[in-house]
């Protein structure tokens, strides 16, 4: 039932898994701003990702609770916290059985979420059909926020990269001997050779293999981008070519992201980064399997407009060639 928008001050989002996933919920989140436009917005994420979602507009402030097991006396003070702020709604974008009892022992009026893990402690609940994969990401969570009537027409992904952290992005592309400029005979293409699913993962020799052919072209320089968790596999990548950069583990979220800006394309496998370069407008040549159920493009694929997506049933059966042949036709090289 749609609530009445003039009464409505506090409003607590809930997001705090991975921040590919706590991307695709910008659209939601725009949807509650424009329908409760008077509304502060604060948003729970994890420590990872506070400073990216502080790029997004519309959050005002930040709570960082991470996905992890919470001592009795963390939770009281969450529980402390949040009935300091009163809030009128709660929105639970990542069902946890915690978060459902900790918005409800807070007094939050309005909890919405998906009916699973305590979904009776919610005053509102969406039967969660996620794995039947009939729709991507962006469009589940807007029909939960859909729920108190919450709705938008703008599905971008948006975020505002503040002018320190795009200086600091130019000089760590100086620093790596890397034309920051991104111009007509410098063009800097991004890949991600990474993924947090195994089974989702394009082999890294094949990454090897396209980032070597792409280097062959002199207008394009090729940046490798990771998180630290990467670094020690990021070496097959060192010395392969000298329009070859390896930037793994030297950006924090906000700095890839101003990377990112600079580039011409991303090239990934199903990851955070895909829906971070469509977040900063880039074009992106996803790769995915189309055979998991509820893991396929379907739901998981970049949404820009310049979104381009690869898929098999088995990801070694694509050929670095037609990888290549894609890339090159969107850089128009």
């Amino acid at each position: 039932m749609p609530l009445n928008s003039k009464t409505i001050k506090n409003i607590l989002v809930c997001r705090n898994d991975r921040f590919g996933e706590f991307l695709l919920n910008i659209p939601a989140m725009r949807a509650l701003k424009e329908t409760f436009p008077d509304a502060k917005i604060i948003a729970i994420t994890d420590p990872y990702v506070k400073e990216l979602a502080g790029c997004i507009p519309f959050i005002d402030e930040i709570i960082c609770w991470n996905a992890k097991p919470h001592s009795f006396i963390e939770r009281l003070k969450l529980i402390a916290a949040l009935r300091k702020k009163h809030f009128d709604i709660a929105v639970i974008l990542n069902p946890t059985g915690e978060m459902h009892m900790l918005t409800a022992l807070a007094g939050i009026p309005v909890r919405l979420g998906y009916d699973r893990k305590c979904g009776f402690l919610l005053t509102h609940r969406l039967k969660d059909r996620k794995h039947l994969e009939e729709k991507h990401e962006i469009a589940y969570n807007l029909d939960l926020v859909s729920l108190i009537g919450a709705k938008t027409n703008n599905l971008d992904l948006s975020l505002s990269i503040n002018d320190d952290i795009i200086k600091q992005s130019m000089n760590l592309l100086e620093l790596a001997n890397v034309n920051p400029e991104g111009r007509s005979d410098n063009i800097l293409a991004a890949i991600h050779p990474w993924t947090s699913d195994p089974v989702k993962k394009w082999p890294t020799a094949n990454f090897l293999q396209l980032a070597q052919s792409l280097a062959q072209d002199p207008r394009l320089t090729v940046l490798i981008i990771g998180g630290k968790e990467e670094e020690d596999n990021a070496g097959i990548f060192k010395n392969a070519h000298s329009r070859i950069i390896d930037l793994t583990g030297k950006t924090s979220l906000t700095r890839l992201a101003a990377v990112l800006q600079r580039c011409a394309l991303l090239i990934s496998c199903d990851s955070g980064p895909v829906h971070l370069a469509t977040a900063v407008k880039i074009p992106v040549l996803a790769i995915f399997r189309n055979d998991l159920p509820g893991k396929s493009a379907l739901r998981w694929g970049p949404a820009g407009k310049n979104a381009f997506v690869i898929e098999d049933s088995r990801l070694e059966n694509i050929p670095v060639n037609t990888v290549l042949d894609k890339a090159r036709e969107i850089l128009s090289i």
